[in-house]
């Protein structure tokens, strides 16, 4: 899956927050997210986060 910095994910499942909404500050081996709701960032692996995306928003 080709995921970017800077891209939006929209999650299956919500943040404890509420929000769908992720902004992706590093990829690699596992990603650096943010939630747009709340602003928490966290780190999470690639194999767990590509099973849980929706939909991704690239903005060009």
């Amino acid at each position: 899956m080709d995921i970017r910095v800077g891209d939006k994910l929209t999650m299956k499942k919500n943040h404890p927050c509420g929000s769908k909404e992720m902004v992706v500050l590093r990829s690699g081996m596992d990603f650096k997210l943010r939630c747009s709701g709340c602003g928490h960032e966290f780190m999470v692996a690639r194999n767990k986060i590509e099973k849980n995306i929706k939909q991704v928003k690239r903005e060009e």
